[in-house]
């Protein structure tokens, strides 16, 4: 497991179906370390604190490995690649899927140390950016939605670093979590 982006972003104004809205959806990849703190990377934002943010949900991790299924629903609206961070994530991670994690498992990094509080639930903001009205409805079908980390030990993470798994109380799998959901996230 490792890795693969750290990305931050900052707060701008985006125009939704004829309304301006805050959004820090927008990542970019960084170099070098980052650091991280209780309420998370350094340089990055959150608009809407009521559902990003604070510190349950300092840190946000997705698998590249579902990075190829949104290429694939975005091909015919855009010819621009997906890069990291694209789905809003501050981690582009390798090596583990929302199946193979529980909530209160932590991931320990070389320089911090980060638990895994929920997976992520997605918006209008998320259908918009990718361009599909569904989204939101795809990521529930599919349960790919990554998810939010708190900060147990501040430090700094860094693109290529390796990450080691260690088990929680084991309760709720990620995937569990978002399922439970289902009904706010599939219904018309």
């Amino acid at each position: 497991m490792r890795v693969l982006s750290v990305n931050t972003g900052t707060a701008q104004a985006l125009t939704i179906g004829g309304r301006r809205v805050l959004s820090a959806i927008g990542k970019a990849p960084v170099s070098g370390p980052v650091a991280v703190g209780a309420l998370g990377l350094q340089g990055d934002e959150q608009a809407d604190l009521s559902v990003h943010g604070g510190l349950h949900k300092a840190v946000y991790a997705y698998p590249a490995e579902h990075y190829p299924f949104w290429r694939e629903q975005r091909q015919d609206l855009f010819d621009a690649p997906l890069p990291p961070g694209s789905l809003g994530e501050n981690l582009t991670i390798e090596g583990l899927l929302e199946r193979e994690v529980w909530i209160g498992d932590e991931l320990h990094f070389p320089h911090a140390v980060l638990r895994v509080t929920a997976p992520r639930e997605p918006c209008f903001k998320f259908n918009a950016v990718m361009g599909r009205r569904d989204a939101g409805r795809l990521m529930m079908e599919h349960l790919c939605c990554g998810f939010y980390l708190a900060v147990v030990q501040p430090g700094t993470l860094c693109e290529g670093e390796a990450f080691e798994l260690v088990p929680g109380p084991r309760g709720l799998r990620v995937d569990e979590a978002f399922a439970a959901k289902r009904f706010k996230h599939l219904r018309d």
